[in-house]
């Protein structure tokens, strides 16, 4: 039995804008080898969407060198992101999104009902999510042009400080309460996601950031991409009381598959146990409720358990939640119907 599946997080546009040559589209439908997501692995795999991130490095970065910068042993995040670079990465990779909706690989969905036609009609759903938002302008131009190419999902920050927040380092045996919270603009962009039905992530934010959000926020709290503090002391975790305003606010957390923030060592080891990812499901569905957990990979922007490896090792995560006793209707939630319902209530 393959269970159908939406993908709270992936970096794959940003792997495609790597891709050597000006045809960023035929990788991904033939095949993109060394990458977690591709179109023929998306199908064989029961992936029937995702949240498709744009995660803007330097012009001349890449994801592993950026990260690498973010994993100092120092207190200093990453420095902050020049405008006209974080503006050319987002553009290109957006573009990418868009030629592979006019080649048919993927639909570009804005509502719930976008999604759910574009999965019965057997064609990979993708909202389009920014992680950082470093090419918005404080008196949101660009905002309204990235809304009307599909833009229905923006992480606030990245692991480093914009013109709207601040994120967490990559740092284990660490709390996420570091750094000042949004500033007046971050403030404003969130009123102006709310009124305009774009859903916020909270994944890379810090905790003062956190608390502004959920203090302002009319939309229920958001992680596409977090995992349990308790069990992976990494500043990148979710800590009880941030599970409990999720839990509040009746939002959703999304797996992550980042062995670094599986593990109880902190390490990013390939050698880790699926057992591990189920712990951390455990311990969502006690804190939010059956409703409030779901998937959020980080494919192609993070070191994956061997046993996943890649898009079509997700079936044996879900498998492994039978195994452990879950019930087909929960592992259906957690798998697709708990995205779909948060999209709904936020896009509509």
């Amino acid at each position: 039995m393959t269970i159908p599946f939406f993908d709270g997080h992936n970096d794959t546009l940003l792997k495609l804008l790597e891709v050597e040559g000006a045809d960023k589209v035929r990788p991904f439908i033939e095949g993109l080898p060394g990458a977690h997501i591709d179109l023929p692995r998306t199908k064989a795999g029961g992936m029937a969407g995702g949240f498709f991130a744009i995660f803007p490095p330097p012009l001349k970065g890449n994801l592993g060198s950026v990260v690498a910068g973010a994993a100092g042993l120092d207190d200093k995040l990453p420095p902050q992101l020049a405008m006209a670079d974080a503006q050319a990465a987002t553009n290109a990779m957006a573009a990418i999104l868009l030629q592979l909706e006019r080649a048919g690989a993927v639909a570009i969905c804005r509502t719930a009902g976008e999604v759910r036609a574009a999965i019965d009609g057997g064609v990979l759903a993708s909202i389009l999510h920014i992680e950082g938002a470093e090419a918005i302008d404080t008196e949101f131009y660009a905002l309204d042009v990235l809304y009307a190419a599909g833009l229905r999902s923006i992480g606030i920050t990245w692991s480093r400080a914009n013109a709207f927040g601040t994120g967490v380092p990559f740092r284990h045996n660490a709390d996420p309460d570091i750094g000042p919270g949004l500033s007046d603009a971050g403030k404003e962009l969130v009123r102006v996601c709310n009124r305009t039905g774009v859903m916020l992530d909270l994944s890379h934010l810090n905790a003062a950031g956190f608390r502004d959000v959920a203090a302002i926020s009319t939309h229920p709290l958001v992680a596409t991409h977090s995992n349990v503090h308790a069990i992976s002391p990494h500043a990148r975790n979710l800590v009880a009381w941030q599970l409990a305003a999720i839990a509040e606010s009746k939002g959703v957390v999304g797996l992550n598959y980042a062995t670094g923030f599986l593990r109880p060592d902190g390490r990013f080891d390939a050698n880790t146990e699926i057992e591990l990812m189920v712990r951390h499901v455990d311990a969502l569905v006690e804190a939010l409720g059956e409703d409030g957990v779901a998937l959020g990979s980080d494919f192609d922007g993070a070191m994956v358990p061997a046993a996943i490896g890649d898009v079509t090792g997700v079936q044996t995560l879900l498998q492994a939640l039978l195994d452990k006793g879950y019930g087909e209707d929960l592992v259906h939630k957690i798998a697709l119907g708990n995205w779909l319902g948060m999209v709904e209530r936020v896009m509509g």
